[in-house]
């Protein structure tokens, strides 16, 4: 009789500390998933995703629609589509070129300006250009 009872003592202390970590495990989880959602899908901060935008497709102006410039994304987007035309006389390289490569320094900006600094100055300053 001793035995059994000592047995379901010790099945309750064990279905308790069971729930105890059932328990920490969902705050766990919770606090997981709230950080998760600050850190992927904030629409406040696009940093990330503008600056490698910038530095892949730099000359599409991709990375500035995505931003919210939708006259400059247009600007780097049409230079480029005029130098695509232009390429059979010769001068179209250029114009195919210098986009490209404004959208890569601006990725690369983008990518070593602390997150508030990016912030500031592109999301609430709203300034354009590098």
């Amino acid at each position: 009789m001793s035995d059994d009872k000592n047995l379901n003592d010790m099945l309750d202390d064990a279905k308790e500390k069971a729930s105890e970590f059932a328990k920490e495990a969902k705050e766990s989880a919770s606090e997981f998933a709230e950080g998760a959602k600050e850190t992927f899908v904030s629409n406040d901060n696009k940093k990330i995703l503008a600056g490698v935008l910038g530095i892949l497709f730099g000359g599409l102006g991709i990375h500035k629609f995505i931003l919210g410039y939708n006259k400059e994304g247009g600007i780097l987007l049409g230079a480029t589509l005029v130098g695509i035309l232009l390429t059979c006389v010769g001068v179209g390289i250029l114009f195919v070129w210098i986009p490209g490569v404004v959208g890569f320094i601006e990725g690369i900006i983008y990518l070593t300006k602390s997150d508030a600094e990016f912030y500031n100055t592109y999301q609430v300053g709203k300034k354009p250009w590098f």
